[in-house]
């Protein structure tokens, strides 16, 4: 399975951007999905998470209320929709899939994902 993320850039605090998470592989039905990032100098950590069955998410603290992880089947495409981005959102954002989770699991540790993207720069200027 590979994966393609997209979809980083440049903006301005307060601003959106909707990342992208392309699969070669089967759809996203058959996989658990999450979103890491990592920032200079730091670790890489949890972001998001979708279940297999599409039906559950989890979010850290730090980006619940702004950001939304959610799929297309269909496109085989897995996304993060960033709103109110601020400064300390800047960091390399990284797609993931594990294909052993049960439908309703939520993985948040990066390693419980077997797959990843190449990562995507998101800056956010202040």
């Amino acid at each position: 399975v590979q994966l393609q993320a997209s979809g980083g850039g440049l903006v301005e605090a307060g601003g959106s951007l909707r990342l992208s998470c392309a699969t070669s592989g089967r759809a996203w039905n058959n996989y658990a999905a999450g979103w890491f990032r990592q920032a200079p100098g730091k670790e890489r950590e949890f972001v998001a998470a979708l279940s297999r069955s599409g039906g559950f998410t989890t979010y850290a603290d730090s980006v619940k209320g702004r950001f939304t992880i959610s799929r297309d089947i269909t496109k085989r495409a897995m996304y993060l929709q960033m709103n109110s981005l601020k400064f300390e959102d800047t960091a390399v954002y990284y797609c993931a899939a594990n294909d052993r989770a049960r439908g309703m699991e939520m993985k948040t540790s990066a390693n419980e994902y077997r797959y990843w993207g190449q990562g995507t720069q998101v800056t956010v200027s202040s």
